[in-house]
């Protein structure tokens, strides 16, 4: 995926919300809109250079600038946590993912019971569901999710055992949205009960995958697989 928008270099302020930081640009104070709720305590510090897209002016809009990408020790990371479905959903329109391959075509945003999954992947045999989730948060070289409970992603975890249970397949893919990261496993520090919950999924046969990404900043792609601990 290409960014249709000239990224420029501002030093972390601070985080007022979830959904906004502020930085400074040249000498200006600026805001930008965050798209991830999560912690991303790794990310955001003044250590680190935050790379923003200025945004149309427009009486929608609160903040002038969208947070896209944080320079962290040299290694870009996508911090936008929207952007891992598009960059699968690029991955099965090219069939560039061979655990993902065979299907005849698929949907998203699909509603099964209180969640909506990301993807439904149509094939010979079933329907195979598909949630994804970001990830960014890297130490030692493993990725982790999630860096702060999440009542939702164990709930979609949930529904993927629901169809399993009803002859569908189904799995979770963990897209890490930087280069540096050798393996994935779930973070008990942050939340146990999702951790138990995704562990007792594959048992019952949810497959899980973890990618890693290729970070520019022109852009970002899904690029391979990474092993997967679940403990």
């Amino acid at each position: 995926m290409r960014f249709d928008r000239p990224l420029v270099e501002a030093t972390f302020i601070s985080r007022p919300n979830r959904f906004v930081v502020k930085a400074l640009l040249g000498e200006a104070e600026v805001t930008a809109h965050v798209a991830n709720s999560g912690r991303l305590e790794e990310l955001l510090h003044a250590d680190n250079t935050l790379l923003l897209a200025r945004v149309p002016e427009g009486p929608a809009r609160r903040t002038g600038y969208d947070l896209v990408l944080v320079d962290v020790d040299g290694v870009l990371v996508s911090a936008d946590a929207q952007l891992p479905n598009t960059l699968f959903a690029e991955a099965l329109e090219a069939r560039k993912v061979p655990e993902f391959s065979r299907h005849a075509g698929f949907r998203r945003e699909v509603r099964l019971g209180e969640s909506r999954i990301d993807f439904a992947l149509s094939r010979p045999d079933g329907d195979r569901y598909v949630e994804v989730k970001s990830v960014t948060l890297v130490v030692d070289g493993v990725g982790l999710f999630p860096d702060a409970p999440t009542a939702r992603g164990r709930r979609h975890v949930q529904s993927l055992v629901a169809v399993v249970e009803q002859g569908h397949g189904a799995a979770v893919v963990f897209v890490v949205q930087r280069p540096n990261v050798s393996s994935f496993s779930p973070n008990r520090s942050a939340d146990p009960q999702f951790c138990d919950a995704l562990r007792d999924a594959a048992h019952r046969g949810i497959d899980v995958f973890a990618y890693r990404c290729d970070v520019r900043r022109d852009g970002v792609d899904l690029t391979d697989r990474v092993p997967i601990e679940l403990g």
